[in-house]
């Protein structure tokens, strides 16, 4: 099944501190929802420019997506 990897985008000198703490809070929901075979994480793209991001099969993209509104989304490759 593929995968869709949702995405959050923090911009700023604080963005790298805003993004690895929006990450916990993604595992929260993914933890209290008791959703399964789904990886969160943050990544620095550069200083001013991160990421949290949540990668969800394809079929339980939509019920999160509503949820949680990520800013964009792309499919997943491993």
């Amino acid at each position: 099944m593929r995968k869709l990897k949702l995405i959050w985008d923090f911009k700023g000198p604080d963005g790298i501190k805003i993004a690895e703490h929006h990450a916990i809070h993604l595992n929260e929901f993914v933890a209290a929802e008791n959703y399964e075979g789904i990886t969160t994480g943050f990544e620095a793209l550069h200083e001013s420019h991160a990421i949290a991001f949540l990668i969800t099969p394809e079929d339980q993209m939509k019920p999160i997506r509503d949820a949680l509104k990520p800013h964009r989304g792309q499919v997943h490759i491993e």
